[in-house]
């Protein structure tokens, strides 16, 4: 069996967070077009183009993922929120924490050292 479309509906749902990983990791590499009915805009920004929002039985939205997860008065409107990662800072590249090493890696331990 060949399929052109794969349908998912809540595909991460009751997923750990490595198997949820893992799923979109193999998702990104499936050569077929995906249709996904999802509650977790953080997957739909990792894996979809183009979304479709639908409230109260009918399509409100149609367009670029991007735009859409952008614009919260949209998604509040439509009882949707705005992806986890948007609203922790450290999620973007820019932000993420000072990487520091460990403490077995260094030579010695100098109790007056910023990394403890």
């Amino acid at each position: 069996m060949q399929p052109q479309v794969l349908v998912l509906d809540e595909p991460t749902a009751q997923l750990d967070p490595r198997s949820r990983r893992q799923l979109i990791y193999l998702l990104q590499n499936l050569p077929l077009t995906q249709l996904i009915a999802t509650h977790d805009l953080d997957m739909a920004l990792d894996l979809c183009r183009r979304t479709i929002v639908l409230s109260g039985g009918r399509i409100v939205f149609d367009g670029l993922t991007e735009r859409v997860m952008n614009d919260r008065a949209f998604l509040e409107k439509h009882s949707l929120e705005m992806p986890l990662c948007y609203s922790r800072p450290y999620c973007r590249q820019e932000d993420r924490p000072e990487a520091r090493p460990h403490p077995a890696t260094l030579p010695h331990i100098e109790l007056d050292s910023p990394y403890f």
